[in-house]
């Protein structure tokens, strides 16, 4: 049974008179994997940095645990765990020294777990951090976060600096918690990597929540992509009806089509005599531009 770790409902943040957060709501539950989405400088780390109790809130509520996550952050922090983007590790300490320190630090011990995440992550522990490369910093955080036992795991753009090989072994560390029943919220503005973990997602822009809800959902709301090769001739084909962004090379057809269209089309197309078809659900990306245009205003399609 899935159970509330996270609320946020109606957050603002102000800095003077910029609005950072306009108004923000979400909810993370446990066995779960929830995305928050956006471009850089969308409100992404702010609403974590409150989250964690290290910036106050103009209004709303942010409760952690049921816990306001202002006024009880030592009880808070026992449970969760929190990696950042950029990492900034003792430059005189060895990585496997700064592991156990990280480690310690949340009141967890080194473990077994710990060295099948070193061997993963394929880290070697023995050098200096002032020698490693941001990636490198970043497996540190990564590997003492994944060992550590707790509720709530806080990721804000964690595979910065991963190669890809790396950033598999971090989207299966992260359904790993799924499994244990362990509630992640995950910062991003990589929608491909988003896809493969997410549950439920919010994408914020300019510190508002354009769309929040399943992933499946969402992608329910847009419009799928079709590609055929067809053997007969034709004939006016993107003038029917819900086709949309049509294109031809020579017996190559591609376009897209609302879900409540796709049975009258699929009937059209099949006048064709298609050899080839493929229909395909939208990427995030995707997703994000079939509700708003390069300007960020939401096009008449979005909700």
């Amino acid at each position: 049974m899935m159970t509330k770790v996270l609320h946020i409902e109606h957050l603002q943040k102000n800095f003077g008179n910029f609005k950072a957060l306009k108004d923000i709501s979400f909810d993370v539950n446990s066995s779960e994997v929830f995305a928050f989405i956006g471009p850089n400088g969308a409100g992404k780390s702010t609403t974590i940095r409150i989250i964690l109790g290290l910036l106050r809130k103009t209004a709303g509520i942010v409760e952690v645990f049921g816990e306001d996550a202002f006024k009880k952050p030592v009880e808070i922090h026992r449970k969760l765990v929190y990696v950042p983007g950029d990492i900034y590790l003792w430059p005189n300490l060895t990585g496997g020294e700064t592991i156990d320190l990280l480690l310690k630090m949340g009141g967890h011990q080194h473990n077994k777990k710990t060295d099948q995440l070193i061997e993963r992550f394929e880290l070697d522990t023995s050098r200096k951090n002032r020698s490693y490369s941001k990636g490198n910093r970043q497996k540190v955080a990564l590997i003492a976060a994944f060992s550590a036992e707790a509720d709530l795991y806080i990721f804000d753009e964690p595979t910065s600096g991963l190669d890809p090989l790396q950033e598999l072994n971090f989207q299966k560390s992260v359904l790993e918690l799924k499994e244990a029943h362990k509630a992640v919220l995950l910062s991003s503005h990589i929608l491909s990597e988003v896809e493969k973990m997410v549950d439920r997602l919010s994408i914020i822009r300019k510190g508002e929540i354009i769309e929040t809800g399943y992933l499946t959902d969402l992608q329910h709301l847009s419009a799928l992509d079709v590609r055929a090769e067809v053997k007969l001739p034709i004939d006016d084909f993107s003038k029917i009806k819900g086709v949309e962004n049509f294109h031809q090379d020579q017996k190559k057809i591609t376009f897209s089509v609302n879900r409540q269209d796709l049975p009258l089309i699929m009937a059209r197309l099949s006048k064709l005599s298609p050899s080839d078809l493929q229909v395909t659900q939208p990427t995030l990306e995707e997703l994000f531009m079939h509700f708003y245009d390069s300007t960020g205003k939401k096009n008449k399609n979005g909700k």
